[in-house]
């Protein structure tokens, strides 16, 4: 076995084989999967194992994406582009973006492909490995102010794509050419939209301090507002995933004047029970955004519940 592949293989059996289960912190409940996350504020991309234990990070500026690909490399942004790494932090891909502008969502295709949404000219790009621009399909926006243009976006299996538009308080579904098919009003200035199996919309509605589920027709079928969780106030909602048990993972990203005043991440039943949370600012800061490690599928398939 070469010395990558026998990393690769201890990364994989810590993560995912590990069934163990700590208390982090005082009042923290039992952390149950082992996950990938971005945490913005301490400019940290970590993987943490099913004991709630730091296993694995890479620093690297102001991350908000990121995917664990098939092959066990790390697709991630930071400010000004999207690199993958491997496991022993090595680029194999990049792609770089110049001032003002901003990204801040990337995503896995079939064949090595990668979207990448760019802030300033409002755009998505696909490209390849060769770093070729497959694809450019322009968005709308009413916004200038680069940041606040979008967060999460998503290429959808039937070929669209969804888009959290940050600023301008919308959630838009776009055809493959850029028309825009669906708006999509939620409360606050929403990090982006997941589209679930059933159909329906799974929202993160960042500092509307909420969490809502809409069906094709925009009704709003399931919700959590700012302060249905006992212990756990919802500040700036940000990335989301849908598990198979019908959980919901949610990153309670706590900038804008609340870190350190809730947890940072929690899986939430239905009825609204919280089965596990990471309440751990010694460890982590403001996590922005997860992939449950655990949850069978590949990524670049769109065959994964997020």
């Amino acid at each position: 076995m070469s010395k990558k592949a026998a990393v690769l293989f201890l990364f994989t059996f810590v993560l995912m084989v590990s069934s163990c289960r700590l208390l982090p912190g005082s009042g923290q409940k039992e952390v149950s999967h082992s996950f990938l996350c971005s945490d913005y504020g301490a400019n940290m991309i970590r993987m943490v194992s099913a004991c709630g234990e730091i296993v694995w990070e890479h620093k690297v500026n102001r991350p908000q994406d990121v995917w664990r690909l098939p092959n066990g490399n790390i697709l991630l942004t930071h400010l000004r582009g999207v690199q993958e790494i491997t496991p022993e932090k090595e680029v194999v891909w990049e792609y770089q973006t110049d001032k003002p502008n901003e990204i801040h969502a990337c995503q896995p295709l079939a064949k090595g492909v990668v979207m990448v949404a760019v802030s300033g000219p409002c755009e998505i790009l696909e490209i390849d490995r060769d770093g070729r621009i497959l694809k450019t399909v322009k968005l709308k926006t009413n916004k200038k102010n680069v940041h606040g243009q979008m967060r999460q976006a998503r290429k959808l299996r039937n070929g669209n794509y969804l888009v959290g538009h940050n600023a301008d308080r919308v959630v838009r579904e776009y055809d493959p050419n850029g028309k825009v098919l669906r708006e999509i009003s939620v409360p606050g200035n929403p990090y982006g939209g997941v589209r679930l199996p059933n159909g329906n919309t799974l929202i993160g509605c960042g500092d509307g301090h909420a969490l809502v589920e809409v069906d094709p027709d925009d009704n709003i079928v399931w919700r959590i507002d700012e302060n249905d969780l006992e212990g756990h106030p919802l500040r700036f909602v940000a990335g989301v995933q849908r598990l198979p048990n019908g959980n919901t993972v949610v990153c309670n990203w706590g900038g804008h004047g609340h870190v350190g005043e809730q947890p940072q991440l929690f899986e939430v039943t239905r009825d609204k029970k919280v089965v596990w949370q990471v309440f751990d600012y010694d460890k982590f800061s403001t996590i922005a955004h997860i992939q449950v490690l655990d949850v069978k599928g590949d990524v670049t398939k769109g065959k994964i519940l997020r």
